[in-house]
């Protein structure tokens, strides 16, 4: 834009310096200073934002060096455009409060006052150049206030997002502590299971099977040590106060209940079983049993719907639980929330997929967690 500016001034310049080249009144007898000095003046306007006071004030030295050499009767076109740009952008570099604001001003007093010392002006010339110079100066002040408040509205939506990002990390952090202490339960409590039915085996033998014994008392050893070792591992990501290892108290077996909740705050839930229901890895039933949780949880908070449905299909490979609701159909602004978060973690655990959007075809909003069995 300087760059265009500035080739502006100067091709102006040439033009009205050579083209009105003559000896009668209101023409150029001299037209040669008058075109160096466009084409000082396009260069200032190259360098305004860097040196804007300093620019002007070059300016108005050029200004009164071009009527010095020639008859000082023409006032060229050029001159004061490049004064109309210097002022609005001095007015623009700087708050008026501050001390390079007050210089700025100062400047452009005076290059208002060299507009008045043209023996022809008269009253109306004195407030034409006044609006002017008044409209260029008030308009730098507006538009160096726009920046300054778009510059803050952009800081401010970057920190927004930072929060937002960093609340995001946390969640997910967060869920997968809590997935990392509901699987320590897990296994914890299948290997404390194996290590004292390996036990109870080694107690029924007798003392002509000592191998067997040794074995099996070896069996118990390890699985005392890896008990101890996921306690130390996993163990500080249990609930604050929490003692001892506790077996899984949440699957899909306890939908009925969950689902009874959710029927006590006034919630019409519907519910449907397709294919024949089997026996799931504890881990991978605690985590569906939590997604369906996660996903009516949202839909009480934030679809403001009246019904929910939930089907739980038992395909040969594969696990489907699906939970619609009738509410908004835009997710209750759940979509972007912490609960998403923890719902696509627990199904990419297992390698699944999750699947939340509006519910095509009908109104309300759609969740599918796709879990594989193998």
């Amino acid at each position: 834009m300087d760059l265009l500016l500035a080739l502006a001034v100067v091709v102006a310049g040439q033009v009205e310096s050579f083209g009105r080249q003559g000896l009668e009144p209101g023409q150029i007898r001299h037209p040669v200073p008058l075109a160096a000095g466009a084409v000082v003046a396009g260069a200032l306007l190259v360098v305004r934002r860097r040196f804007p006071a300093g620019a002007l004030l070059v300016l108005v030295a050029v200004g009164v060096g071009v009527r010095a050499v020639t008859d000082g009767q023409y006032y060229p076109a050029w001159h004061f455009y490049s004064t109309l740009i210097l002022v609005h952008t001095v007015a623009s570099a700087a708050e008026l409060r501050s001390r390079r604001g007050a210089a700025g001003l100062a400047c452009v007093l005076i290059a208002y006052l060299f507009l008045q010392t043209f023996q022809d002006n008269d009253l109306a010339e004195v407030l034409i150049s006044a609006v002017f110079i008044g409209v260029a100066y008030v308009s730098g002040i507006l538009l160096r206030r726009q920046i300054d408040e778009t510059l803050r509205v952009a800081r401010q939506a970057a920190r927004l997002e930072a929060e937002r990002e960093e609340r995001a990390r946390r969640a997910v952090a967060g869920e997968r502590a809590r997935i990392a202490r509901e699987l320590h339960d897990i296994v914890s409590h299948n290997v404390s299971l194996m290590t004292l039915q390996a036990g109870g085996v080694r107690t029924m033998l007798g003392k002509e099977a000592q191998r067997e014994r040794d074995l099996l008392l070896g069996v118990e050893r390890a699985g005392r040590e890896a008990v101890e070792e996921l306690r130390l591992m996993l163990g500080m990501l249990r609930d604050p106060g929490g003692t001892g290892v506790q077996p899984p108290s949440a699957g899909l077996d306890q939908l009925d209940t969950l689902i009874a909740q959710v029927k006590d705050t006034g919630m019409a839930v519907g519910v449907g079983v397709e294919g024949q229901p089997r026996p799931l890895p504890p881990g991978l039933d605690l985590s569906a049993y939590r997604v369906v949780q996660e996903a009516l949880t949202n839909a009480l908070k934030h679809a403001r719907a009246s019904r929910i449905d939930i089907t739980v299909t038992y395909s040969p490979g594969v696990l489907i639980l699906e939970v619609v609701d009738d509410g908004t159909g835009d997710g209750g602004g759940q979509s972007g929330g912490h609960g998403l978060i923890g719902m696509r973690e627990r199904v990419a655990m297992f390698s699944g997929e999750l699947a939340a959007g509006p519910a095509s075809g009908r109104r309300g909003y759609r969740v599918q967690a796709t879990f594989p069995l193998g």
